[in-house]
């Protein structure tokens, strides 16, 4: 007879086989972000010393001398595939290096940084949240209606409006017309609700379209209607069944928006001047800060994995169907 894996062994399996997924494209990423950045960043047009010691000393106080002695201290005028071979053995110690014009250890300043963008990223996912899904649930058990007829026009104008062009709406709409959020910075608590707004209200708008179209589909399921056969109400029957069903399609669809936050971040955080890694990215890539660029990207990267890791572990959980399928594989 065939030996059958035991619940445990078959839980700790499936976990297993998705971080270890999980970390071959973290060893992965590391080694092709680090390149890119490097390359991308050495074939950038001008001087790099030259940029650097503008970064570090001032524009005003950069002269050749200033420039050569830079070269000099920080090995620029060595084979650049050393350079980057140098990096690659930091990055296995865990050591991200230290920045070229601040001379400051890039894992604390990522660190330091991660925080504010972790914390927009929230904001903007709460936003959605509070956004898309009573719209998008009211629109999928009344299809046709008002509701659901106003998602879809706040789909087609929001998704098809890039992120600067939001951005700079609500500047002039609520921060310089109306005058009561901050326009930029972080001055104040309020100073993160307009790039919340940036990202959430994009993000929201697809995923009330979403949350609809799931609704709709959990409405019509036999699950469902047996539910409304055995007495219970609407209200009920969504509740206990049809919010679970729905559920899993737009965990599903946050995932796949993962890469829209981390891209939408580099924009957002630079036109608010919020203090993120996608702020600091810009500000290293001006300066040609070549540790600081590959630290920014390389955390911005894993912040994809990350994403997608926990929407693989929430899907994992709310579908019975895949932990079936991975019962019958391990049989």
């Amino acid at each position: 007879m065939e030996e059958k894996m035991s619940p445990l062994r078959l839980k700790s399996s499936t976990w297993g086989g998705l971080l270890l997924r999980r970390l071959f494209q973290i060893a992965a990423l590391v080694v092709l972000v680090g390149t890119l950045c490097f390359i991308m960043a050495r074939a950038l047009p001008g001087d790099i010393a030259t940029r650097i010691a503008a970064g570090r000393y001032g524009y005003d106080m950069v002269s050749n001398a200033a420039a050569d002695a830079l070269r000099a201290e920080l090995g620029l005028d060595r084979p650049a595939w050393q350079a980057l071979l140098q990096w690659l053995g930091d990055i296995a110690r865990l050591d991200l290096g230290r920045s070229v014009v601040s001379e400051a250890p890039v894992l604390a300043e990522v660190v330091h940084l991660l925080g504010n963008t972790l914390q927009l990223t929230l904001a903007a996912v709460l936003v959605a949240a509070a956004i898309g899904l009573p719209l998008g649930i009211r629109a999928g058990l009344r299809p046709g209606g008002w509701v659901d007829r106003l998602t879809l026009a706040m789909a087609v104008v929001l998704r098809a409006m890039p992120p600067f062009l939001l951005s700079v709406v609500l500047m002039l709409l609520v921060a310089v017309q109306m005058g009561v959020l901050p326009v930029a910075g972080d001055h104040s608590h309020a100073s993160i609700v307009l790039p919340a707004l940036t990202l959430g209200l994009t993000l929201g708008a697809g995923l009330a379209r979403v949350a609809a179209a799931a609704m709709r589909e959990a409405a019509a399921s036999p699950s469902f209607e047996f539910a409304r056969t055995k007495g219970l109400s609407d209200r009920q029957a969504l509740l206990r069944h049809g919010l679970r069903q729905a559920a899993l399609p737009v965990t599903a669809y946050l995932g796949v928006q993962a890469v829209f936050l981390v891209e939408g971040a580099l924009v957002v955080e630079t036109l608010f001047a919020w203090p993120g890694i996608g702020h600091a990215l810009v500000h290293a890539v001006f300066g040609r800060d070549v540790p600081m660029i590959q630290g920014t990207a390389l955390c911005m990267g894993l912040l994809f994995v990350l994403f997608n890791l926990l929407v693989d572990a929430a899907c994992l959980g709310l579908d019975p169907r895949r932990r079936a399928l991975a019962k019958g594989a391990a049989a």
